[in-house]
């Protein structure tokens, strides 16, 4: 009897490529599966994705399976891995050998040439970016007069939803007599997207042309509204000047509750479960501010979902998921709202579940339509303009 037997072709390059991409970080993996049991796909699939066989396929020589475009980069196996292996380092590197043979899904490559052309990934005119503060008359950041520079970044500029977290920023930081600006119509793109969806050379390219921008306008301290931004800016940018601090506007709220320039004083009589970004959470580290924020306003009361802090559940989002198809039972966003509203069932009133991310939004809240649940979404933003 003639058994043929699978024929598998190793690729050293892929392989030597990898690790120096990685500085020799996918080498550090030892296979002891932690993270293939810690993936949130397991919590959404028949089976969970095998990031530990992704792993060693590739050590091996491999070629990446379909997992390399799953991977939201939501870092939860990072937490939990022995040895430290920044995995999402690897899938990001893993995606920019794939840009360079052109192996990439369908839909992406016009998300970069959206950013190339209109530097931002709506496919937007770039003279549209201000639209959403036409009425709000915010000042163009000028480094002699403005505490901070807003940065609102692509979604707020032009996804109608978002756009009302940024007008509940402006609202809370007026509140707080803060001097700031915006960069309006020349706000450049952070290049989060590029970064995760894996192709280094543009986001670099947009990176150098950002921070120059920023070193230009003489911008010291940077308030993000996305978690994405702030973490391009804090942990990827190239030097932009000694006294540049991006924040993530939650950061900054915290420190002008603490500072009392920020004093809520409205009473809201409600109970939120919060979600965690995990661009906040787990890739920054930041978990208390947020708690800080909701903690300081007047009748509102925080419960925790049953996955909190830095064991946080990706709404899915991540990783240039934002521009993927992903089927329907597929979303990590429906067993996040779930979750929310099993938190918040013994309360009264209308549920809220609040989180501070655009994507977070977007997802959470096209989940709670799909589903018809009665549960409402917010970002912390706009909770707090609900008690100034």
């Amino acid at each position: 009897m003639d058994l043929q037997e699978p024929v598998f072709t190793l690729d050293d390059v892929l392989w030597e490529r990898l690790l120096e991409l990685t500085g020799g970080e996918a080498a550090l993996c030892f296979q002891c599966g932690t993270c293939t049991a810690t993936c949130p796909w397991g919590l959404v699939r028949g089976e969970t994705v095998s990031v530990r066989e992704f792993i060693r396929r590739v050590q091996l020589g491999l070629e990446a399976t379909e997992a390399l475009w799953l991977c939201t980069t939501c870092a939860q196996c990072e937490a939990y891995c022995p040895r430290g292996v920044s995995i999402a380092s690897i899938f990001r590197a893993l995606r920019e050998i794939a840009w360079e043979r052109r192996e990439t899904p369908e839909g992406l490559p016009s998300l970069l040439w959206s950013l190339y052309w209109n530097d931002n990934t709506w496919s937007q005119p770039p003279s549209q970016r201000a639209q959403w503060a036409k009425d709000l008359a915010i000042p163009v950041f000028d480094p002699q007069q403005h505490e901070i520079l807003l940065y609102v970044g692509g979604a707020a500029s032009f996804d109608n939803r978002v756009q009302k977290v940024a007008a509940a920023l402006v609202k809370v930081l007026r509140a707080a007599e803060v001097a700031f600006g915006i960069l309006g119509a020349d706000e450049p793109p952070s290049g989060a997207d590029v970064l995760d969806v894996g192709h280094r050379p543009f986001f670099e390219e947009l990176a150098a042309k950002t921070a120059a921008v920023f070193r230009e306008r003489g911008v010291k301290r940077l308030i993000a509204l996305s978690p994405h931004s702030y973490d391009a800016f804090k942990n990827h940018y190239p030097f932009v000047s000694e006294s540049f601090t991006p924040q993530h506007y939650v950061q900054y709220l915290a420190e002008l509750l603490e500072l009392g320039r920020l004093k809520p004083l409205l009473s809201l009589e409600a109970t939120v479960a919060f979600h965690d970004p995990c661009y906040l959470a787990r890739h920054n580290e930041e978990l208390t501010a947020p708690r800080r924020v909701l903690a300081a306003l007047p009748g509102v009361a925080l419960v925790e979902m049953v996955h909190s802090g830095a064991d946080t559940l990706c709404c899915g989002g991540g990783g240039g998921r934002m521009y993927l198809e992903t089927a329907a039972g597929e979303r990590f966003s429906d067993v996040r709202v779930e979750e929310a509203q099993a938190a918040l069932a013994p309360t009264v009133g209308t549920p809220i579940m609040v989180t501070a991310c655009p994507y977070c939004i977007v997802c959470l809240e096209d989940s709670v339509k799909a589903r018809k649940m009665a549960l409402t979404v917010k970002d912390i933003a706009e909770i707090v303009a609900l008690t100034i």
